[in-house]
């Protein structure tokens, strides 16, 4: 070994070991023993090189050793510097006080406990949920208690190995743009080999949220009885190995509705996940148990929550088996059920006489947008994430928003948030509603094929190679935007590039630039690639992993019930062409970074 190598391997080595002294836990003391112990460097190199970002939403990682993984020095480290931001910027959140949760993957009542204690011990009012709950209820909570932040510990659908934390703020949502760099300053000049003494152990004040998990339980299903009538579905549940099935259950028992057939094996939180290791309801086989419940069971709809219970995703029977819904269908046929309701009188939400808007971001579904101008209502289009969607009301009142990525926001005034539960129980209401008519949730959605024309989405994952980095992808989608296609499916391409957007924009998909200095929407790294007037196509890059999603739509007119099948045909096979081309021609924009592979 060279002097060079050798004085690299040293200084790991010690640094190493002094993460290990200040390191609370044993088993991440007992990993790090086992990293020096090996002398691999690069293993060493992989944990100490930087430090784990700080983002919009919070950190997640894997859970492990080392500053580069999650572990109670990092969450630590977070707390800490969050507790100094407090004090330093923003004062009258330490009476307000602080509101932490956490969900059932490993270690989250440790970090939340962990955070709890450095905060109140630094003199900020400090809340606790009584037990591993659903994101959504943290989020209710924040607003519910007056309070200035919350802190969830969760990693949602994110693998097994995964933990992570997101950070609320006073208005019940996410935590946006400046406040989360000037948090990411005090965190970054925070060392977590310092932190104050005994932060890892002994007791600290704090006061039980006890009250407000139940007045989440209370308020959402207040609106959410069963409708007048005998019929009743059939209905399968699965948490995913989460914290969503006691939730849930308590909501429907409150409301009235006779209890789901639970998904026995993935009913009760289990951070292993045994038999779900990505526990993502998205992803090919997640359900695959939910199904075989269903069909056991002669069962009408199955509901999934993830594990953090933010999302749902809905399957249902159709001619050839049972189907899962994508999110931009369920998307729109719950933005039908709240715009409906509104119609009628017994909205969903109080708007209290404000003039109501309804929100999705730039790489769902259009079929919304359509929904809300017939109905006379605004659509917002804005950036992904519910950060976004949960702020695009302004001044006037959020009924509902949604992103295709299962995320449902039917309930914003309670929940700023995309909540799963409140989600599922509005989704069972459209579809016993549906079934006393001798329908179901498909035809519903065909109802609006037909008045609106038939919508039909994919989305598709270019994962590039390990070689590739994430600022080779960059220039990959700047390759992009200066020599985009000409043609897509046969017509002629006009371009829309996000990262050129006026930062006033809060309307990204509107007919023209709605304004808002006080509450702008940054430029984004989003490509639309519109071909002809009826199909477009989504690119943006992942943003932490080295690839890239391509989102892709078309809308067909459909004269009649008899035509449905030969649109969807032809809706398939333009989409799916799209997708086709707008990965080959990014295939060819990577060849200077590396080969690349589709999912």
């Amino acid at each position: 070994m060279t002097a060079e190598p050798a004085q690299e391997a040293s200084r790991l080595t010690q640094a190493a070991a002094a993460w290990r002294d200040a390191d609370p836990d044993p088993v991440t003391r007992a990993e790090m023993d086992q990293l020096i112990a090996s002398g691999d460097t690069a293993a060493l190199a992989e944990r100490f090189e930087g430090e784990l970002a700080f983002g919009t939403a919070g950190i997640r990682a894997e859970i492990g050793a080392g500053p580069m993984r999650m572990n109670r020095l990092v969450i630590g480290r977070v707390a800490t510097g969050m507790a100094r931001y407090i004090q330093a910027k923003d004062p009258t959140a330490a009476t307000a006080g602080v509101v932490i949760g956490y969900d059932g993957r490993t270690n989250s009542s440790v970090f939340a406990t962990d955070a709890a204690r450095i905060l109140s011990r630094a003199g900020i009012s400090t809340w606790l949920l009584p037990r591993a709950l659903p994101t959504p209820v943290l989020a209710f909570s924040v607003r519910h208690l007056h309070a200035a932040y919350g802190i969830q510990v969760t990693a949602s659908h994110n693998p097994r190995q995964y933990n992570g934390l997101k950070v609320y703020v006073r208005d019940g949502g996410q935590l946006l743009p400046p406040v989360d760099a000037d948090i990411a300053a005090a965190i970054d000049a925070t060392d977590p080999l310092h932190l104050p003494e005994g932060w890892a152990e002994g007791s600290f004040e704090f006061h039980p949220a006890d009250e407000a998990a139940d007045a989440y339980v209370t308020e959402v299903a207040a609106r959410g009885r069963p409708p007048a009538g005998d019929v009743r579905l059939t209905v399968v549940h699965t948490a995913l190995h989460g914290v969503g099935d006691a939730t849930f259950r308590a909501v429907l028992a409150t409301a009235g509705w006779p209890m789901p057939i639970p998904v026995t094996a993935q009913q009760q939180p289990d951070p292993t996940f045994p038999t779900a290791h990505y526990p993502n309801p998205e992803e090919p086989g997640v359900l695959d148990l939910a199904q075989a419940t269903a069909e056991q069971a002669g069962a009408d709809l199955v509901l999934a929550n993830d594990p953090d219970a933010d999302r749902v995703a809905i399957m249902v029977p159709a001619p050839d088996g049972w189907r899962a819904l994508t999110g931009d269908e369920a998307g729109a046929l719950l933005g039908d059920a709240v715009l409906t309701r509104l119609s009628q009188g017994d909205p969903v939400e109080d708007p209290g006489g404000l003039p109501p808007v309804v929100a999705t971001t730039v790489v769902s579904g259009s079929l919304l947008r359509r929904l809300a101008q017939a109905a006379g209502v605004r659509c917002v289009s804005t950036l992904t994430g519910f950060k976004w969607i949960a702020r695009a009301g302004g001044d006037e009142a959020l009924i509902y928003g949604y992103e295709q990525a299962l995320g449902y926001a039917v309930r914003p005034h309670l929940v700023a948030d995309k909540d799963g539960i409140s989600a599922a129980l509005l989704v069972l209401q459209l579809a016993t509603e549906q079934a006393q008519q001798g329908r179901t949730l498909l035809d519903r959605l065909d109802d609006l094929y037909l008045a609106h024309g038939l919508h039909v989405t994919r989305q598709q994952t270019l994962h590039a190679d390990a070689s590739v980095s994430v600022a080779q992808l960059d220039d990959a989608l700047n390759r992009l935007r200066d020599n985009p296609p000409q043609r897509l499916a046969g017509q002629p391409v006009t371009v829309t590039d996000l990262q050129q957007a006026d930062p006033g924009v809060v309307d990204l998909a509107g007919g023209h630039a709605e304004q808002a200095p006080d509450r702008p929407i940054p430029p984004a790294d989003v490509l639309i690639w519109r071909s002809g007037s009826d199909a477009r196509v989504m690119i943006r890059p992942s943003g932490t992993e080295p690839e890239l999603k391509i989102y892709a739509e078309a809308v067909c007119p459909v004269a009649d019930r008899a035509g449905l099948d030969a649109a969807r045909k032809a809706a398939d096979q333009r989409v799916e062409q799209m997708l086709s081309e707008a990965s080959a021609a990014l295939t060819a924009a990577l060849s200077a970074g590396g080969p690349a592979s589709n999912q």
